[in-house]
C-alpha cells in the first residue's frame, strides 16, 4: 500500500481557498466510491512544509487510475510519499484547451471555477459513466455567462444551456466567438432567432467546434426550455441555484425563493434529462432547505444519492451546498 499527497490548486477566493481542502476529500471520496472501485484509503488532510495537502493510501496507481484523479477540481500536483521525500506523479487530464477559456472572464457573481469543476465531477460520476471515455451533453438551464458550459467543452464534452438574461447571454455569446477566433480554433458560431408561429421565441447561439464538439445556448426563460429543446436530449443537468442575493436573481417577475423557481421548473429539466443520467445543484442554504429541494427532484422521479461534505461559505450571505440526484 502506497501513500499519495494532493497538493491543493491555489484559488483567488481566500474564503474557498480556505474550506478547499475539505472539499477536496469530498470529491476524492467521491472518486474513490466510484471510477476507483472504492481502492482509495485513509483520505486526510495533511500539512508538509506547512503547506495544506490532501493524502490518501492505495495500491500502486495505474495510469488510468491517475488519469481520472488529475482532474479532480482542486488537484495542482500529486505526489507519492517515500518517506520524508514526495515523488511527483505524471498528471493526465482531460482539458482539451487552455484553461482561460475557464479563467478570463471575471464578473459580479460568478460561481468559482472549481466549485463548478467540482460539481460536474461528481455529477458525471453518479451518472455511472466513464469521465474518461464518455462524451456526455451537458445542460445548464441557469447558464449565467456560460462557466458550466466551458467546463464542459474544456472536458471535450458538447454543451446546452439557457439564460433569461439578455446582457449575460450576448456578452457569452461574444467572449465565446471572440476567443474562438484568438485560439485560431476552427470553428462555426452564429446567432440566430427562433421562432414559432411567427413570433420571437428565443434567441440561440450555436457553436460548433473543429467539426466535433457542440455548444447550443438559448436566451429564454429557464422554465421555457421545454419549449426549445427536446426530451432526453441531455446526459447530465448540472446548475446553480438563484442564491436569493442581489447577484441571484435580479429579473422582474423573477422569485428570489429558489424553491419555488425548482418546483415549477425541475420537471421539464428532468424532462430534457436522459434515462440513467443524473441531475447536480448548488444552492444557498440560507435561502432553500436541502430537504425541500431533495423533495422537488423526488417528485420529479429523481432518486437522491448521499453525498455528504459538500457545505461551504462563499460569503456572510451564502453558505454553499450541493445536491446529486440520478433519473
Amino acid at each position: 500500500m502506497s501513500r499519495y499527497a494532493l497538493l491543493i490548486a491555489p484559488s483567488s477566493n481566500r474564503v474557498y481557498a480556505d474550506t478547499a481542502p475539505r472539499l477536496a476529500l469530498a470529491e476524492l471520496a467521491v472518486f474513490g466510491r466510484t471510477a476507483l472501485k472504492g481502492r482509495l484509503g485513509e483520505l486526510e488532510e495533511s500539512t508538509f512544509g506547512g503547506v495544506p495537502y490532501v493524502t490518501f493510501e492505495a495500491e500502486d496507481l495505474t495510469d488510468r487510475d491517475v488519469a481520472y484523479l488529475s482532474n479532480l477540481s482542486a488537484m495542482f500536483a500529486l505526489f507519492r510519499v517515500e518517506g520524508d521525500l514526495l515523488r511527483p506523479v505524471l498528471l493526465n487530464r482531460l482539458d482539451t484547451f487552455d484553461d482561460d477559456l475557464i479563467t478570463i472572464q471575471k464578473y459580479a457573481g460568478k460561481t468559482n471555477e472549481q466549485f463548478t469543476k467540482l460539481l460536474l465531477n461528481v455529477t458525471m460520476l453518479a451518472s455511472g459513466k466513464d469521465l474518461l471515455a464518455d462524451r456526455p451533453v451537458v445542460f445548464d438551464p441557469m447558464a449565467g455567462r456560460g462557466t458550466t458550459l466551458n467546463q464542459a467543452l474544456m472536458y471535450g464534452y458538447d454543451a446546452l444551456g439557457c439564460d433569461l438574461d439578455q446582457k449575460d447571454f450576448e456578452a457569452y455569446a461574444a467572449f465565446l466567438k471572440t476567443w474562438l477566433k484568438r485560439k485560431r480554433l476552427k470553428h462555426r458560431a452564429e446567432v440566430n432567432p427562433v421562432r414559432r408561429e411567427k413570433k420571437l421565441l428565443a434567441r440561440k447561439l450555436e457553436v460548433t467546434i473543429a467539426g466535433q464538439q457542440s455548444l447550443v445556448m438559448y436566451n429564454i426563460d429557464a422554465l421555457k426550455a421545454r419549449e426549445v429543446i427536446k426530451v432526453r436530449t441531455a446526459d447530465l443537468v448540472v446548475t446553480d441555484a438563484p442564491y436569493g442575493v442581489t447577484h441571484g436573481a435580479h429579473h422582474k417577475g423573477l422569485s428570489r425563493k429558489p424553491i419555488e423557481l425548482l418546483e415549477e421548473a425541475v420537471p421539464g429539466w428532468v424532462e430534457i434529462l436522459k434515462p440513467g443520467g443524473a441531475f447536480g445543484i448548488a444552492f444557498n442554504t440560507f435561502t432553500a432547505d436541502k430537504d425541500d429541494i431533495a423533495q422537488v427532484l423526488e417528485d420529479a422521479g429523481l432518486m437522491v444519492l448521499d453525498m455528504p461534505g459538500f457545505t461551504h461559505r462563499v460569503d456572510q450571505a451564502i453558505t454553499r451546498d450541493i445536491l446529486v440526484a440520478c433519473k
